[in-house]
């Protein structure tokens, strides 16, 4: 197969590296990849967001089979656009992608269809939201309806800095279009754990599961990111919970969207709370997580392609899915000052001193001068499978200690004391 892979993060990287370890694949391009993609295939100037000039390229180089990693061209139209020309692709509608880009939606649908999740109230004013916040129990979270780069959810510990966050969304535009509307939602205690299957518009795989840490510094303090790293599996995960989450969060949103004339196909990642009266939804993404996919698929004894190919061909259901009961962790380097302003171009260095048994996956990451130079926010990610869970972590942050930039950081407590 010829495969087009949208998108250049630490996601993509972790995808571009499983789907070269098919058999099925002849040519894989990446649109627009970044240093790490190149190395797997080639590496191709249209932006993610391009959908014409991903709908040209894939036409003008013949391709098979088209896999999105981010989510801005689902909510585009990029899968519409495909189908409506004939060609595969791998990924969500835009209206069934509306499970991650409108969190009203989702809380919709789930209220429907019956499925257990935190309360909130959707609310399109900051008077509104203010007088929300005035009164509910502490903490609480606000989350920008739209999509924010995951960076749309914030936990105010007090009432004071509630009406601050509220503040920066309505009056000072914080997150543009994405926080025309706000949830204001319950904050649940418990282990949070992420999700993820294959979904072919009425079936459901399988289901995988891993742990992010998506604020910036140790402890879980700091500003929310797009994740900082991450494990797979969770202790807490076993078959009886997987039964659970299919039957009651799974099977009927995918069931809700089909009714609605949405069916829902590609990879489906709810994030989850596991609260003492079970799990219970905080968010649906309609796209692979990052950077949880980099702990995922070192895991997948499968075929990637294969499940991506028969998830968009509509019918996964002969898909079976292996996966290494090994645990994987993963450790994200970042730019200093991330997630807020950081500066880009630091050369990077140490990655030929990274150890056997440490996988070193780009993010924000260029060398189209000769020289690896960091050009984001999450430059890379070091993951590293491993018989327990510390020696995965002992693994991956001896990757870590290897690689050098300026300003470089990263959480030392990743997957700690698990």
């Amino acid at each position: 197969m010829k495969v087009l892979l949208v998108g250049s993060g630490g996601r993509e990287h972790a995808l571009a590296w499983k789907i070269a370890q098919s058999p099925r694949l002849e040519s894989l391009l990446i649109a627009p990849g970044n240093a790490g993609t190149a190395a797997l295939g080639e590496n191709v100037p249209v932006k993610a967001d391009d959908v014409d000039g991903l709908l040209a390229l894939a036409r003008s180089r013949d391709i098979d089979l088209t896999v999105i990693g981010p989510e801005v061209p689902l909510a585009d139209g990029v899968v519409d656009t495909f189908r409506a020309a004939g060609l595969a692709i791998f990924g969500p509608t835009s209206a069934a992608a509306r499970i991650e880009t409108s969190k009203g939606f989702a809380k919709d649908l789930m209220a429907r269809m019956g499925v257990p999740a935190a309360a909130s109230e959707t609310l399109d004013s900051h008077h509104l939201a203010r007088n929300a916040v005035s009164d509910c129990d502490l903490p609480v979270v606000i989350k920008a309806d739209g999509l924010a780069a995951g960076k749309g959810v914030i936990i105010a510990e007090t009432r004071q800095q509630a009406v601050s966050v509220l503040f920066d969304i309505f009056e000072r535009n914080r997150f543009g279009d994405a926080g025309q509307q706000v949830l204001v939602e319950e904050y649940l205690e418990g282990r949070e754990v992420s999700v993820f299957a294959f979904v072919d518009g009425e079936r459901v795989s399988s289901l995988v599961a891993a742990t992010d840490f998506k604020r910036a510094h140790d402890g879980d303090r700091g500003p929310n990111t797009g994740g900082m790293g991450s494990y797979s599996p969770p202790p807490i995960w076993d078959d009886e919970m997987a039964a659970e989450v299919t039957r009651d969060i799974f099977e009927p949103v995918v069931a809700g969207l089909a009714a609605d004339g949405s069916a829902y196909t590609g990879l489906l990642y709810a994030g989850l709370m596991v609260t003492a009266e079970g799990p219970k939804v905080l968010e649906f993404n309609c796209r692979f997580g990052d950077p949880e996919t980099q702990v995922v698929l070192p895991r997948m004894r499968s075929d990637l392609l294969d499940a991506l190919a028969q998830t968009a061909a509509g019918d996964i259901s002969a898909l079976a899915l292996d996966w290494d009961g090994r645990p994987c962790v993963g450790v994200v380097m970042a730019s200093g000052g991330y997630p807020n302003a950081y500066e880009t171009g630091k050369p990077i260095n140490g990655l030929d001193a990274v150890p056997p048994g440490a996988t070193v996956f780009h993010a924000g990451t260029d060398a189209s001068n000769g020289a690896l130079l960091t050009a984001g926010g999450r430059v890379l990610s070091v993951s590293a499978l491993g018989e327990t869970v510390e020696a995965a972590r002992a693994t991956a942050y001896e990757g870590v200690a290897a690689i050098t930039f300026e300003d470089a950081f990263n959480r030392t407590d990743i997957a700690a004391g698990i």
